[in-house]
């Protein structure tokens, strides 16, 4: 059995934004630009993402980020694809709650991806905005009060929308258009009981047991969103929260089974996620990709996905950091397109989710 993980540091243990255990405020930019370059191309296409924590790569650091994080996953695939080089601009504010990411990167920061060279638009946001509701309701003790995670889930939903059309305005030369969806972090250590009391029944709450749903409600959300505005769904909570085979026996592959169906109502989504087929589900940091090997996922912060490869430096003050390289990968490594670290970490793995809709041609 295998499993990966990065470290967090110190300093960043002391930073102040979100992270699994007590949820801040706080938020700090962590923008790069990273371009993959093929030794046979002179053309570069770009991909922008918007988003949070998880499209900076975030690894514990203040100074450096991942530089394989998803969208770059993304764009190594698109270079091999297109036998172009490619661009990839991250705009992404680690804590940011899904108001900030709109405001203050996908509408603030447009620009990025009105350039003639864009052919993918991808975000992500939420993330930040479950985790603060969560630490708060964690919090409470004598009765128990629902309001701030049915807040999270309103806002969500709101800015979710708002984003896919602003993308739509102002991405006109956008290929295709992605929101990623969101995993679980801390699914295992989550299967515990609230202070507080249901105030109905009178009884502890699971805090699993109630979140699930929650979750579950968002993911289709983003979802059938995408469809009405011409969006693609990268479904990371099927990738990151079920095995790449049939534990229970019903003749499908687990993350497939889990996955996100066209036509399918709201409630019948939660219910196949929180009770038909939860049993299949499993926290990020134990992902098997067979019967008997699993990978690491989610880094030791409980929150962030692991990733492969080296780092990009950012500075401390502008919160900004670039780069050029060869792809990760040359050709040969690829046979079939997939990477040999395509199921291996967190970040490969939502990566190739959204690299399934990647057009034939620029």
């Amino acid at each position: 059995m295998s499993f990966r993980r990065s470290g967090m540091s110190f300093v960043a243990m002391c930073a102040a934004f979100t992270v699994s255990g007590s949820a801040m405020a706080s938020t700090i930019n962590q923008n790069t630009s990273w371009t993959i370059d093929r030794s046979t191309s002179t053309t570069k296409y770009r991909v922008v993402a918007y988003g949070d924590s998880i499209y900076a790569g975030y690894n514990g650091s203040l100074t450096a980020v991942a530089r394989r994080a998803a969208p770059v996953v993304q764009g190594e695939y698109l270079a091999q694809t297109w036998n172009t080089d490619m661009e990839v601009i991250r705009r992404t504010k680690s804590g940011a709650k899904a108001d900030d990411i709109f405001n203050n990167k996908i509408i603030s920061e447009r620009s990025y991806m009105q350039a003639s060279n864009t052919r993918v638009v991808m975000f992500e946001m939420c993330g930040n905005d479950y985790l603060q509701a969560r630490s708060a309701f964690s919090d409470q003790t004598g009765t128990c009060s629902y309001a701030g995670l049915e807040s999270a889930l309103a806002s969500c939903t709101t800015f979710m929308e708002k984003a896919m059309q602003a993308i739509n305005q102002y991405a006109t030369t956008a290929k295709v258009k992605i929101i990623s969806n969101i995993y679980y972090p801390g699914y295992a250590a989550d299967n515990v009981q609230t202070s507080c009391k249901d105030a109905v029944t009178g009884a502890t709450v699971n805090k699993q047991t109630k979140f699930l749903p929650l979750l579950a409600r968002s993911n289709w959300r983003a979802c059938n969103l995408a469809a009405r505005y011409g969006f693609q769904c990268a479904d990371s909570f099927a990738e990151m929260m079920a095995g790449e085979y049939d534990s229970n026996g019903d003749g499908q592959i687990d993350s497939d089974a889990i996955r996100y169906r066209a036509g399918e109502t709201e409630d019948a989504y939660v219910t196949r996620i929180t009770t038909t087929l939860r049993s299949t589900l499993r926290d990020a940091n134990t992902h098997f990709v067979n019967s008997s090997t699993s990978y690491d996922y989610i880094q030791s912060d409980n929150t962030h996905p692991t990733y492969y490869g080296s780092t990009i430096g950012v500075s401390i003050f502008s919160g900004s950091g670039s780069g050029t390289g060869a792809p990760q990968f040359t050709d040969a490594q690829m046979p079939g397109g997939k990477n040999p670290e395509w199921n291996k970490n967190g970040h490969d793995k939502m990566g190739w989710e959204s690299a399934k809709f990647n057009p034939a041609t620029p």
